[in-house]
């Protein structure tokens, strides 16, 4: 199955977006830099969140990023995912953001698999506040091969 196959078996929502403030994703010669794409789960990782809830917000963050990727270049079919930036609203003795941000990676993975075009970079970092007080943010940057 091709990556697009594989997201619509998935049920990932690749329906067009309305333009807004800002531009979710933008492509640059052969790249396609998104935006950072918040979850819709709020909350502080480590106080009010486990490991488990933020990993499923990475991924939430993640099919965000999959549509917005998909409204810029047509299919998800012909990328590779070179980068991902994973933020995450932390409580100061947090310290699994890794584990969180496997959500994203995780899916990617799945789309493009591990060894092949879905082997990406990767920095997972953690914030005292992410915007509208969400739990995850992700970034991502895919090439168009």
């Amino acid at each position: 199955m091709t990556p697009q196959e594989k997201a619509q078996s998935l049920e990932i929502d690749l329906s067009p977006i309305t333009p807004g403030y800002l531009n979710l994703c933008i492509r640059s010669g052969n790249q396609l830099l998104t935006s950072g794409h918040v979850s819709d789960a709020k909350g502080v990782l480590g106080k009010d969140l486990g490991v488990e809830e933020g990993y499923a917000a990475a991924k939430n963050c993640m099919e965000k990023i999959l549509r917005s990727v998909h409204h810029t270049h047509g299919s998800l079919n012909g990328l590779r995912c070179v980068k991902l930036l994973g933020c995450v609203y932390s409580a100061g003795d947090f310290t699994d953001q890794h584990l969180v941000i496997n959500g994203a990676s995780d899916l990617i993975h799945e789309l493009y698999g591990k060894e092949g075009d879905g082997y990406h970079a990767r920095s997972a970092l953690g914030f005292a506040a992410l915007p509208t007080g969400a739990a995850v943010e992700v970034e991502a940057i895919f090439e168009i091969l």
